[in-house]
């Protein structure tokens, strides 16, 4: 059998109605569930940095590793070059061996510098893990406070959230899916949730602004959905939410 509007209407105001409870509970909790998830993604973000400093590290390391070898290479070359100058039959060869000895010998300062810079950009990532460190162990203490102060709040109104949330589901099924749909659109509209609100002093006491005479009179008639043509909640008369 088909609803009436105002049967329609009543289902709707008593769904908002369970959700304003909910929404009550939650505002307990306040901005902590929000704090929590910040502080992980926060959490999240600084032992990736910390993983990428690392390897920074690790890289830096490895380079200053690879340049002493080529130190040792070079002068190992300078060694040898040297023996031969005693060697050689006539100024082409003397000079050939002297600029290949010239060249390791830059070649070794070039090293030496590039190892300095290594040091010093290792000094600096040092630095920066450490703050990055401090950042992070701060952050847990911080998270596991707000955690404990979550879970202490959640614990007290955990009870009358579920049972709250069973009336959701069972007034749910007793709503029009068309008009549910609509609700549900709504709701997620506006912050505090309202989506099917009431005359207040002959206004919407969703936005505050003022409702016609002739309208006033059609949702106290119960005879059509109407919605607040500021705002777009449904409304309904004051003698329903009373109920």
């Amino acid at each position: 059998m088909e609803k009436t509007v105002e049967q329609k209407l009543e289902a709707l105001w008593a769904l908002q109605s369970i959700h304003t409870k909910i929404d009550k509970i939650l505002q307990v909790r306040g901005e902590l569930p929000i704090e929590v998830a910040d502080l992980e993604d926060e959490i999240a973000g600084l032992e990736t940095r910390l993983g990428k400093i690392r390897d920074d590290l690790d890289g830096l390391e490895d380079a200053i590793v690879n340049r002493k070898n080529m130190i040792k290479d070079s002068q190992e070359a300078i060694n040898k070059y040297e023996s031969q100058l005693n060697e050689v039959k006539n100024n082409r060869e003397y000079e050939a061996i002297s600029k290949e000895i010239e060249i390791q010998g830059l070649e070794i300062k070039l090293c030496e510098k590039r190892i300095r810079e290594h040091e010093f950009e290792i000094k600096n990532k040092t630095d920066s893990y450490d703050k990055t460190q401090e950042d992070l162990d701060f952050s847990k203490k911080e998270l596991e406070e707000k955690q404990k102060e979550l879970k202490a709040i959640t614990a007290e109104t955990q009870k009358d959230e579920e049972a709250l949330q069973k009336k959701v589901q069972s007034a749910e099924k007793k709503n029009d899916s068309r008009l549910l749909k609509t609700y549900y659109k709504l709701r997620n509209s506006y912050r505090n949730g309202l989506a099917v609100v009431s005359i207040e002093r002959e206004s919407c006491s969703g936005c505050h602004n003022k409702i016609p005479p002739q309208t006033q009179l059609e949702i106290r008639q119960r005879k059509k959905i109407i919605v607040c043509e500021h705002c777009g909640r449904i409304l309904v008369d004051e003698e329903m939410t009373e109920n």
